[in-house]
Formats: C-alpha cells, structure tokens, sequence
C-alpha cells in the first residue's frame, strides 16, 4: 500500500492532479475539499493516499489530511458507495457538516449531493453513524496554502470538475456562471457552486 507521497505538483485538473516523485508522475484523483488547499503548480506537495487495486486498473486517491482519508475509507464501505461518489461526498460539503447531516439524519441535505439518492442516504446515516460518533475531524501536517489566482479558463475547469464529481453539463454550467467572478481560480468557482448547489 502507498501511504503518501511528497513530491512536486506538476498538474492539477479537478478530481486528478499529476504528483512527480523522483521522476516518477503519480495520477491522483482528490476529492475538492484537499484541490482548495493546493499549492501552486511545480510546489513541493505532501498527501496521504489510498490505492484502490481493480483488475483493470490501480487508482491512487489523495488526501490534504487524515480526516479526509479516513472518511474516505468509512464511505466506500458502505453498501452502494464506490470510489467516485465517495470523492463527490467529500467535495460536496465540509467533513463537519456530513457528519453533523449523518448524526441528525438529515436526508434531505444528503440527497443534495450529486448521485446520492434516498436509499443510498439512508444507508449512509445507519452504516456511518456509529462510525463517525467515533471520528475526530483533524488536520494533519500538510501545509494549507493560498489558492492560484487569475487561472486561464479558471470557469471552463470549474464545470469540468462539476461534471466528474456528478453534475450534469446544464446545471454546471447555471451553478458556476452564478458565482463567476473575474480573477477567481477555478477551485474558488467550485467551491462557491458547490456551496450554492446545496
């Protein structure tokens, strides 16, 4: 198993970001809640990773702290949740407001989350619950640092990364033309369509 890698971030393209390692490029997939707290392209990056092995391929996700990882672990063992809508989860709300959703049992706020309908949110309050009243939400060493400024086609990435993490093109398009503002990197326009979209 990888457990992290601490490299140079030479691509980021929401959910996948390229990490070079000695030479070596590593495709990660991370949810938007870790591409926030990014640094600049050719930057010294640390994340901690989880690889998942299938029979046609070998997916490595990445992660800016251990909660985020864990979490990550904790929803796809859930029954119904995969890889990808684990990492929609994570990028569409804040690791304390899902587990405050999960401990309340808020279905309606979870339902909000692009491929979660009401009986995979039902499976996600009564197989995480239990779990999560264990789980303290804390950061880890990596360096949180401010966000790229000014990214060329900063609003065309945005709809980009809404699409993968679920969206249909329309509504990512309507959710980031309403938030875009000149200047702002790709990952702020996500982050503001995500925050409207729930």
């Amino acid at each position: 198993m990888i457990a992290h890698l601490h490299g140079i971030l030479i691509e980021k393209h929401p959910p996948n970001l390229v990490i070079e390692v000695h030479g070596v490029g590593y495709e990660v997939e991370a949810p938007m809640s870790t591409f926030y707290h990014l640094p600049e392209l050719n930057q010294e990056i640390k994340l901690l990773t989880h690889l998942i092995i299938r029979e046609d391929a070998h997916i490595l996700f990445g992660f800016g702290t251990e909660a985020e990882r864990q979490m990550f672990r904790t929803l796809i063992r859930v029954n119904g949740v995969g890889p990808k809508l684990a990492l929609s989860i994570l990028s569409a709300m804040e690791l304390e407001t899902f587990i405050y959703c999960v401990q309340q049992g808020d279905l309606a706020k979870l339902i909000k989350i692009p491929g979660v309908g009401k009986k995979t949110a039902e499976r996600l309050v009564i197989e995480t619950r239990d779990r999560l009243a264990q789980t303290t939400v804390q950061s880890t060493n990596f360096a949180r640092q401010s966000l790229t400024q000014g990214v060329t086609g900063a609003a065309e990435d945005a709809v980009s990364a809404l699409v993968a993490l679920g969206y249909k093109l329309q509504e990512a398009s309507q959710l980031v033309n309403a938030v875009k503002e000149d200047g702002l990197s790709s990952e702020v326009l996500i982050r503001r369509a995500l925050q409207k979209a729930l």
